[in-house]
Order: C-alpha cells, then sequence, then structure tokens
C-alpha cells in the first residue's frame, strides 16, 4: 500500500486572515477620549526662592468625606462658594488694586495677585462634589474677568464680549478681528484676575 500524505493547511490565507481580522477591529473600535478638567501649568520657574504667604491671602476650602464644605472656618452650602470667593479675590485689602470693587478689607486678601484659593479634599469625598466644588471655584475667577473685560473690552473695540468669549474667539481661526489687541487684552485681564487655585488632599 502506498503511504497517503498528511494534508497540509496552507499558512498562507491563515496568515492574510489575521491579518484583516487585525485591521477590522483596529478599524472598528473606538478609543475613549479623556475626559477631566483642563488645567494649564505655570511655567518653570528655575529660580528657588522662599515664598511667605500671609494667611489672610489663602482662602480655604474643605469638602469632608461626608461632602460637606468648611469655607474659611465656616459651614458653607454649595451655592453660596462662588460669591464668597468672588468677595475674597476681589478684595484689594491693601488698597494697590485700583480695579477691584471689594470691601477693601484689611483681614482679607491685598489683591487678586496675592490672593490663593485651597481647596482640600478627603479621599472619601465624592467626584460629583469635587467637581461642583472646582466648577464654583473656576466661575468665581470668570465672573471677575467678565466684568473686567466688559469694562475695559469696549476701549479697546471689543464691546460686547466678555472673557469667555474674548478667550473662544481668540482659538478660532475664523474670528476676523484684531487677533494681536485680543491677545494682549486677555492676557491682561488674567494677569490681574490670576487664576490661583491649589488642591491639596
Amino acid at each position: 500500500m502506498a503511504k497517503r500524505a498528511a494534508p497540509e493547511v496552507n499558512a498562507g490565507s491563515m496568515a492574510d486572515i489575521a491579518f484583516l481580522l487585525l485591521i477590522f477591529f483596529l478599524v472598528t473600535t473606538t478609543i475613549p477620549k479623556d475626559s477631566g478638567i483642563p488645567r494649564k501649568l505655570p511655567p518653570i520657574d528655575d529660580t528657588e526662592q522662599d515664598v511667605i504667604i500671609k494667611e489672610k491671602n489663602v482662602f480655604t476650602v474643605l469638602i469632608n468625606n461626608k461632602d460637606q464644605l468648611l469655607v474659611e472656618d465656616q459651614v458653607m452650602e454649595l451655592k453660596d462658594v462662588r460669591p464668597a470667593a468672588i468677595a475674597f479675590l476681589d478684595n484689594g485689602g491693601d488698597g494697590s488694586c485700583s480695579y477691584c470693587k471689594g470691601k477693601r478689607d484689611p483681614k482679607s486678601s491685598d489683591n487678586p495677585d496675592k490672593a490663593i484659593i485651597s481647596l482640600k479634599n478627603e479621599r472619601e469625598t465624592s467626584y460629583a462634589a469635587y467637581i461642583s466644588v472646582q466648577n464654583e471655584l473656576v466661575a468665581a475667577y470668570n465672573t471677575l474677568r467678565n466684568i473686567r473685560a466688559k469694562e475695559i473690552g469696549p476701549k479697546r473695540g471689543f464691546a460686547e464680549m466678555d472673557f469667555v468669549e474674548m478667550e473662544t474667539n481668540l482659538k478660532d481661526p475664523k474670528f476676523n478681528g484684531n487677533k494681536e489687541k485680543l491677545k494682549d487684552l486677555v492676557d491682561q485681564i488674567r494677569t490681574e484676575y490670576p487664576e490661583k487655585l491649589s488642591e491639596v488632599q
């Protein structure tokens, strides 16, 4: 009897099928986008210096494990965080801030450049509470920047535009206004109300 040869599998077609499946899954799979709070980190400062921060220039917000707020050693509701932060940032206690409209309380922040908001939370703090408080604190900065933009914007040819619109237009390639003047204005407002939000766990 003659020996039969064992049937061979064509490996070339198997490789083709595996390659096609790989391409199929690469094309059809969606990659989730990261979501979070966008933050621009400050530029690197190589000079080492001891920074002395007065306690009155720090606005402390604590969120406990039950999502309760303690702001400047007082229990506070979420709806009251933004007005309290605005009052702190816009205080102008040392008199050097000509555009500040606060009470000029010497026991509160000296000026917006020295004012720091410190957000502290516990590990058990819910993400929803953390985001809500973050939103209110950033909204306080944006409120003050919007007010300032409405004050000085018309003098520079940018009437009817708040700060958020200015930032949006600055990034928009279709914006047909003077981008250099707009950038100078946005930079000035950012300098007058710098976002100094410190997070501690």
